[in-house]
């Protein structure tokens, strides 16, 4: 049975030759079932008990929970099954085709996070013919990229329970204990269109947002007046306006205008919190201006996280990698593995430079010391 999993080369082939593309456009948005079967045959292979979880009201979509022992307690290691879209016409070479150049390996995925896996199982597999006194649990996620829907059903689910966890996402093998969260709202004012030469047959939209922005301008000032931690490399949260679109011509007044911004809260500042104090702040220019103002979040916002720095886990990975554990400004699922109360880290291989663009790749030179590191903390925490 064990000869069902491939070498650790062929699973990386083989997992960026199975394209899950995970994204907010509906047209470029891809089931991850293919990589989800593969993983749960190897590791079926391997004498791993699986089981995968189809995502509530979304074919095509599914979680894999992979558990080799049992007990209270154990070491979850993560990963997400889904890739950011890509131009292939901006690649040197094909992004579903594995590629080895200049001590690298090119491909969609090959560091953020498709590369994860088969360090996990490598690692794995030097404890098959061993006792695990607590379960290694692999865990594999659906559409990380965009709405984070797989880790959410999971903390719904309440599963699965172990005391550690460790995120793979792109670190170059430096613990990261804490990061901000991140909001992606609208703002959405519908005025009443007329001709320019006469401002009383209207409401202009447009000059509504123009307050509407001052506003949220002003709430950033005092969000960074009370939120500060030094350990960010930007300390205080931020909030950028992004891009705004409205009107359709010089000589009407705007009818309809619509403003994206994005906010990285801090640690300790609650998402409802924000968008409930942004409401009240923003609903008293919808009468100053005679508008309707509307607020909508274009995807489910990701809680900031944070560990102690001072954890078991945290300890034990910085000893184990000889890195200081760091805080991070880009978000992961570890606020939802947190909620289920494990003791969490963000740490793989690869950097994050190499995400999200052309020629993304994993470096050849981390993967013997994660699996080692992997091996060590399996060890550690299940042994």
């Amino acid at each position: 049975m064990r000869n069902a999993c491939p070498d650790l080369v062929t699973m990386l082939a083989e997992l960026i030759a199975s394209p899950s593309v995970s994204c907010t456009q509906p047209a470029l948005d891809q089931s991850n079932l293919a990589v989800i079967e593969k993983l749960e045959t190897w590791l079926s292979g391997l004498g791993f008990s699986t089981e995968v979880i189809p995502l509530p009201g979304q074919p095509g979509k599914a979680n894999l929970i992979a558990t080799l022992g049992s007990g209270p307690g154990g070491l979850v290691l993560s990963g997400h099954t889904d890739t950011v879209p890509c131009n292939p016409e901006l690649w040197t070479s094909d992004p579903f085709k594995l590629v080895e150049r200049d001590q690298r390996f090119y491909g969609l995925g090959s560091c953020d996070m498709k590369g994860f896996f088969p360090l996990a199982i490598e690692a794995a597999k030097a404890y098959l013919d061993k006792p695990l006194k607590q379960p290694l649990i692999i865990l594999a996620t659906a559409d990380e990229e965009s709405s984070m829907a797989g880790a959410k059903a999971l903390a719904d689910a309440g599963r699965p329970k172990a005391r550690y966890a460790v995120i793979g996402e792109p670190t170059s093998l430096t613990p990261i204990y804490m990061h901000k969260g991140m909001m992606m709202e609208a703002v959405r004012i519908r005025g009443r269109a007329g001709h320019s030469s006469d401002p009383s047959l209207g409401a202009s939209a447009l000059e509504a947002m123009h307050a509407v922005m001052g506003e949220l301008i002003a709430y950033r000032g005092e969000l960074q007046g009370k939120y500060s931690n030094a350990d960010f490399k930007v300390s205080v949260p931020t909030l950028n306006l992004g891009c705004i679109h409205g009107g359709d011509n010089p000589n009407r007044i705007c009818g309809y205008c619509e403003l994206e911004y994005d906010l990285r809260p801090l640690p300790g500042m609650a998402i409802d919190a924000l968008r409930h104090e942004i409401d009240h702040r923003l609903q008293p220019l919808a009468e100053r201006f005679g508008v309707a103002i509307e607020t909508d979040e274009l995807f489910p916002a990701i809680p900031p996280f944070e560990n102690r720095r001072d954890s078991e886990l945290v300890l034990a990975a910085e000893k184990l990698t000889g890195h200081r554990a760091e805080p991070v400004a880009f978000g992961t699922e570890a606020p939802f593995l947190q909620q289920l109360g494990m003791d969490t880290i963000v740490m793989g291989p690869g950097s994050i430079d190499q995400a999200h663009q052309p020629d993304e790749y994993l470096a050849l030179d981390q993967i013997k010391p994660c699996v080692a590191v992997l091996e060590q903390l399996i060890g550690k925490y299940c042994l």
